[in-house]
């Protein structure tokens, strides 16, 4: 007989158990922003350093930061929101290499199970902030994008930072998506370009001062 350890069933707790966990303890969090980002930028990387820089502005203006836990763009983040005078949080998730949770995190949780941690990101954030990053970043940019285009979620700030970056995925976007009809001119309404920490403090302050109080 299957060891109930090793069995589909088993999984199912472990699952229910990160879940009831994540909404323990993000419940009373308040407005918050995800930022992701690249876990092999460095500090001294223009990318890293402005995630400090942006993450302390939003945390001194009252939200609190999430990140994926761990180095690169997310300590960035959570550094600057650690500075900040509001919550840093790091939804760290075990994978065999790049993630070691770094030190910078006041609320600390680690995930088994990648959609897990990505509901955790997208119901606890009122906007999300793109940095340069790779596959892990690319797909919290498009599932965000869908949830927004399809409208299973309120439509709220994304943010791709640093224009140099995105232009080359934009341009394709545009010459072969819109080109072949698989998206529409609009859907470009979907998202914010910026190049500043200045900039996205606007937008995310604008935003939560218009829908706020509307929102989940």
């Amino acid at each position: 007989m299957e060891d109930l350890k090793t069995s589909e069933t088993w999984r199912v707790f472990r699952i229910q158990s990160e879940l009831v966990e994540g909404f323990e303890s993000l419940n009373d969090l308040g407005p918050a922003v995800s930022i992701f980002g690249s876990s092999r930028l460095s500090p001294g990387n223009k990318y890293y350093d402005d995630a400090v820089t942006l993450a302390r502005m939003l945390a001194d203006d009252g939200f609190a930061i999430i990140t994926g836990g761990g180095p690169g763009v997310m300590e960035g983040a959570n550094k600057g929101a650690k500075e900040g005078k509001a919550h840093s949080v790091g939804l760290n998730i075990e994978i065999a290499s790049e993630q070691a949770p770094n030190r910078y995190q006041d609320i600390s949780l680690s995930f088994r199970y990648f959609f897990i941690r990505k509901l955790m990101f997208i119901k606890y954030a009122i906007a999300y902030i793109i940095f340069p990053g790779g596959f892990g970043t690319m797909d919290e940019l498009f599932e965000a994008l869908t949830l927004v285009q399809t409208k299973k979620i309120q439509s709220f700030p994304v943010v791709l930072y640093g224009s140099e970056y995105w232009k080359g995925l934009i341009d394709w976007m545009k010459q072969t998506l819109v080109a072949n009809g698989t998206i529409d001119k609009t859907d470009f309404a979907l998202f914010s370009i910026v190049d500043t920490p200045e900039e996205v403090r606007f937008l995310i302050n604008e935003h939560y001062r218009v829908f706020g109080g509307m929102m989940k």
